[in-house]
């Protein structure tokens, strides 16, 4: 019996303690859906307010009063243009010395100083190919001045040329064709590379025959020729024992003339400049620019052109009197050499 009294008062705890614990779930419950009611409006709350700050104000404007303004004095405006220098009188110099003639004068005959001791140097002017025609020939033949003019051999006017270049005053020399590196073609009456002693001679003189007598003999092209030594020896020993003289058009920078000549013991020419590797007439009055100067600086200036550049017959007329003036010595081929 005592068993059965226990048994029924833990039953009735039990079940207090089931209601207790089940009261207490709801509360909590309804607790929880409190909270989140209310944290459901602190939320929209905020976001309101949130947005009320992103507005953007209305514009506060500020006035600002100026300092008071001080009495300074105004500065003059400065120019950008820098002012000019007051001239002060200054005692008269004494006359400067004589200097040299400026290259770039010589082609003006109002700058030509007119001082006959004045020597600046020896020029030499060797006009190639002639006796292709008499036309372009001509205008060389009144030029007033020492000219040496170079005439190919085996042309239709080459003897024709030749002889009129003689009554002219002018020298003639041959202007021998002679092989070229690039393998253009020389002309008629060429030497080349390979042939024998006894041909080249055969070829000088018959070219020296049909234009001759000439003072001396340049090569047309001859790029090739003038590189080989056994060539070159052949054709100085002829020159030699004919007394003619050899001028190196220098058409190869690799020519051996000048050594081969100075072997010899044979006294050479050399050109210096060609005029006109272009045609017209400012470009060539700077070549010719550049021959002064090579003839102030170490005595002398060959130069070489050509029958066929239509501007040079008459640049050279009206310059030969004021290259004299100026106080530069013209003169033929072969007054510099012999």
């Amino acid at each position: 019996m005592l068993v059965g009294i226990v048994v029924a008062v833990s039953a009735l705890l039990s079940c207090a303690a089931i209601m207790i614990h089940s009261a207490m779930s709801k509360e909590s419950e309804t607790l929880s859906e409190s909270d989140l009611e209310i944290d459901s409006r602190a939320d929209t709350q905020t976001q309101r307010e949130e947005e009320r700050v992103v507005e953007v104000p209305a514009p506060v404007t500020v006035t600002i009063e100026p300092a008071p303004v001080r009495d300074t004095p105004k500065e003059t405006p400065v120019s950008s243009r820098r002012p000019a220098r007051e001239e002060t009188p200054r005692s008269t110099p004494p006359p400067a010395p004589v200097q040299p003639v400026p290259v770039a004068a010589v082609i003006s005959p109002a700058t030509a100083p007119k001082d006959p001791e004045q020597n600046l140097g020896t020029l030499v002017f060797v006009i190639d190919d002639a006796g292709n025609n008499l036309r372009e020939l001509e205008p060389f033949l009144v030029i007033p001045g020492p000219l040496t003019i170079a005439v190919l051999p085996g042309l239709p006017y080459s003897a024709e040329a030749a002889k009129r270049i003689r009554e002219a005053g002018k020298e003639v020399i041959l202007h021998q064709p002679m092989e070229a590196i690039g393998g253009q073609d020389p002309g008629p009456g060429a030497i080349y590379c390979g042939m024998g002693e006894s041909e080249i001679r055969a070829i000088l003189a018959r070219n020296i025959a049909e234009v001759g007598p000439v003072k001396g003999i340049n090569n047309h092209q001859g790029s090739k020729v003038t590189m080989d030594r056994e060539a070159m020896k052949t054709i100085l020993a002829f020159c030699a024992e004919n007394k003619i003289y050899y001028l190196d058009s220098r058409t190869t920078a690799e020519t051996v003339v000048p050594a081969v000549a100075a072997q010899m013991g044979i006294k050479i020419a050399e050109r210096n400049i060609f005029i006109d590797n272009e045609q017209n007439k400012d470009s060539m009055r700077r070549y010719i620019s550049g021959g002064l100067l090579r003839a102030q600086r170490s005595g002398l200036a060959v130069m070489i052109g050509h029958t066929w550049s239509p501007d040079l017959a008459p640049l050279l007329n009206e310059q030969f009197a004021v290259l004299a003036e100026q106080g530069y010595t013209i003169k033929t081929a072969s007054d510099i050499i012999n």
